[in-house]
């Protein structure tokens, strides 16, 4: 168990010279993962192979604009590496391709994200991540956010559809509030139940507006604007649709208020 959050990342240097030690790594094996650190050029993508170290947290890859070859390339080079994959914006084509060469590989079709688990895995944190989302129509972006938080680390609880058009269906779940170490909120529309569930939490809400509404929400400017202006105090926002960068914070929020375990 590792008290120290902020060196977890360098345990994955120890852990290699630990098992070239005991025998069960090569030498060769440990110089091939080490080969290419701390970046990786492969000309159409510079691969950092030693955030993981820097940050506890390894590279993550956004496809979107980008062509799926080079993406599967990118996949390649950090599974060699001993490293899980976490991948946002992947469309099934790649996915499929992904899957060919790893076959654990998960895609999450509603997310849009892929992820493989790597030789090395991921410390869990001792800690939960609540993700609530207003409505159906922003499961996707709730999910992207789930997947994100769980993938890193962190236990994470959703809880859909309740949305302030029905405040009691909020209510009723108070005790996933009351649990959770860090909270992303996910509502189109208005947005208001980031303030909400604000002024109910006694823990860091992360707001995230999603496109989600009719015309005069501007494709999710509207709740943005209203998570941006939120009267409850703790509430902070990310950028519209950015269901990633909300599960990114709140494992980071997490993993700073509890130890990590190994598995």
């Amino acid at each position: 168990m590792a008290n120290d959050q902020s060196n977890h990342g360098a345990d994955w240097v120890t852990d290699l010279l630990s098992q070239v030690s005991k025998g069960t790594c090569s030498v060769e094996d440990a110089a091939r993962r080490l080969r290419y650190a701390p970046v990786e050029d492969l000309r159409f993508a510079a691969v950092d192979h030693h955030r993981r170290v820097r940050q506890g947290i390894p590279e993550v890859i956004f496809c979107q604009g980008k062509r799926n070859e080079d993406v599967v390339h990118i996949v390649d080079r950090l599974v060699d590496h001993g490293s899980p994959v976490l991948a946002t914006r992947g469309n099934p084509e790649l996915a499929e391709l992904v899957k060919a060469r790893h076959p654990e590989t998960v895609y999450y079709e509603r997310s849009r994200v892929l992820t493989v688990p790597g030789a090395d895995g991921m410390p869990r944190t001792i800690g939960q991540v609540a993700i609530l989302c207003a409505g159906t129509s922003d499961i996707p972006v709730a999910e992207e956010a789930a997947v994100t938080a769980r993938m890193l680390g962190s236990e994470v609880t959703e809880t859909y559809d309740v949305g302030v058009a029905g405040i009691h269906r909020l209510l009723d779940r108070l005790d996933v509030i009351d649990k959770a170490r860090a909270i992303v909120v996910v509502a189109g529309m208005e947005g208001a139940l980031a303030s909400v569930v604000g002024g109910l939490a006694r823990v860091p809400v992360i707001g995230v507006p999603t496109s989600v509404g009719y015309g005069a929400s501007f494709q999710g400017l509207s709740a943005l604007l209203t998570m941006l202006n939120s009267c409850a105090a703790g509430v902070v926002t990310v950028n519209i649709d950015n269901g990633f960068g909300a599960g990114y914070a709140a494992h980071i929020i997490n993993r700073l208020g509890a130890p990590e375990i190994k598995t």
